[in-house]
């Protein structure tokens, strides 16, 4: 699986006020921007999860004692690490507005868009 996290470094982490108009111009309306969103917002945090999962999973094991448990600065770390990414919103968001998600509408006509 490709490491999702370098893609990550130029996104706010924090909540941004975007302009409406900006994000409908592309669709031509703006519930479809953000249905769009929403979807591509889901898959990026399914990914993460999953990455994270894998990452911890290699810390797994039955035997270890609760000092070994409390101790493992390698797994507080990763966790930290990805507490801090952006929330997959603004990711998806972000993405959206530097034409970076492939979006298909069947009910339009034409097979979709890529950016």
């Amino acid at each position: 699986m490709a490491n999702l996290n370098h893609n990550y470094q130029n996104v706010p982490t924090t909540t941004v006020t975007r302009d409406l108009r900006k994000l409908e111009a592309e669709t031509g309306n703006l519930y479809e921007t953000i249905a769009i969103i929403a979807k591509r917002a889901n898959q990026i945090s399914a990914q993460m999860k999953e990455e994270l999962h894998s990452k911890l999973n290699e810390f797994d094991n039955d035997n270890d004692t609760l000092e070994e448990i409390f101790e493992n600065r390698e797994q507080i770390e990763i966790s930290n690490f990805y507490e801090k990414l952006p929330k997959s919103t603004l990711i998806a968001t972000e993405e959206f507005m530097n034409g970076k998600i492939y979006y298909n509408n069947p009910a339009k006509t034409g097979d979709g868009k890529q950016f």
